[in-house]
């Protein structure tokens, strides 16, 4: 009998591998999370933008003289407010267009505003849209940070600029420009940072909600697991469990014929268990050699002959070739002989023992025949790979 060398590993049970696009589902999450500030974000903005123009715009408009051009820029801004609001109260984010126009309309409305002013009138109630400006370019801009800083900048350096041009400030001027400038642009800064910081807020909610799932799905994958291994082991086991069970509870006597062979079978099915976790070349011959060990160490003389090359068989498929294989194994008395054979169509386990038992007729995809000559049984398992 020809032994085949193995690396044994011990007794090893499946591993798990979860992967179910859990990063990609929590960016998902994020990224929704961050639409729903946004547009959240932009509807308190576009109040507040339109309390602006009409009560600012259209007050100041009312109440001191302007030059028509002034008429002209708060419809302008009107427009790009009008605009926005049909995107912004159904939820959408802004599309680059509409972003880019409402950008360059405002600093426009702005700078021939505050170029039509009368003397002395910067920074002051006939301003309004000096003010107004910053709310707009957060509304447009809300989603886009790198673009709303500067276009902040460049309409505080154009309003400023414009201011120096119109003429030398005195004190009172230049402390009035400076606050309103600065209280101004922090309101408008601040109201940015809260953003982000909401922002960063539900991020972090997104995360721990799926940390949450993922831990849940990681416990009920292991009850599972648990469950499976358990009812695996009680299938794979066969008569091992009974027979230990009868065994302790006094039902068997082990000095009982039927007794020894039901030992020897559990043997072999526990050794053959074993033998499918081994990491080796050739599964089947290995398990195969493994229930030939057990009967050898029964004193059972036992030839195997294996002929043609490796061929994969699902480990279901070899568990059903060796089953009957075990079976007359277990039964036989002196001698035995197996033989492998594998073709390009089919796999043979085939046994011929001095046992005289009847082993069974097919089981799953595999072919049992079996057949009783006086004190001798003949079985073969087939399985066909096509």
């Amino acid at each position: 009998m020809t032994e085949h060398a193995t690396r044994a590993r011990p007794w090893t049970v499946p591993l798990i591998v979860w992967h179910d696009g859990a990063g990609d589902h929590t960016s998902d999450d994020s990224r929704e999370a961050q639409r729903h500030v946004f547009a959240g974000v932009r509807l308190i903005l576009l109040g507040v933008t339109a309390v602006l123009q009409v009560s600012l715009g259209f007050g100041s408009l009312l109440t001191y003289p302007h030059h028509p051009a002034a008429r002209y820029s708060l419809a302008a801004s009107v427009l790009v407010t009008l605009v926005c609001a049909i995107r912004v109260v159904r939820r959408k984010p802004l599309p680059t267009p509409v972003v880019v126009g409402g950008v360059v309309t405002m600093l426009t409305a702005s700078a021939v505003a505050t170029a039509v002013l009368p003397p002395h009138a910067h920074f002051g109630p006939t301003h309004w849209l000096w003010g107004q400006v910053g709310w707009s370019l957060l509304l447009l801009l809300l989603d886009r940070v790198p673009a709303l800083l500067a276009a902040l900048a460049a309409h505080v350096v154009l309003g400023v600029g414009q201011w120096l041009l119109a003429g030398a400030p005195d004190r009172a001027e230049i402390g009035n420009a400076g606050v309103v400038v600065l209280s101004v642009t922090s309101l408008q800064l601040g109201a940015l940072v809260m953003t982000r910081f909401m922002l960063r807020n539900a991020a972090q909610a997104v995360e721990v909600a799926a940390e949450r799932e993922r831990a849940a799905t990681r416990a009920a994958l292991a009850e599972q697991w648990d469950q499976d291994l358990r009812a695996g082991f009680a299938g794979q086991l066969g008569a091992t469990l009974p027979l230990l069970a009868d065994l302790a509870d006094g039902v068997l006597d082990p000095r009982a014929d039927d007794t020894r062979q039901r030992c020897a079978l559990a043997a072999t099915q526990l050794r053959r268990l074993f033998a499918e976790n081994d990491d080796v070349p050739d599964p089947l011959v290995h398990e195969v050699t493994a229930c030939v060990h057990v009967a050898e160490r029964r004193g059972v003389a036992v030839s195997l002959a294996v002929s043609g090359a490796p061929v994969p068989v699902p480990t279901d498929v070899r568990r059903e070739l060796t089953g009957p294989l075990a079976e007359a194994l277990s039964a036989a008395r002196e001698r035995a002989r197996v033989s492998l054979l594998r073709t390009g169509g089919e796999v043979r386990v085939a046994v011929v023992a001095d046992a005289g038992v009847e082993v069974g007729t097919t089981r799953g995809r595999v072919e049992v025949e079996c057949g009783t000559y006086g004190r001798h049984t003949r079985m073969e398992a087939r399985w066909r790979t096509s």
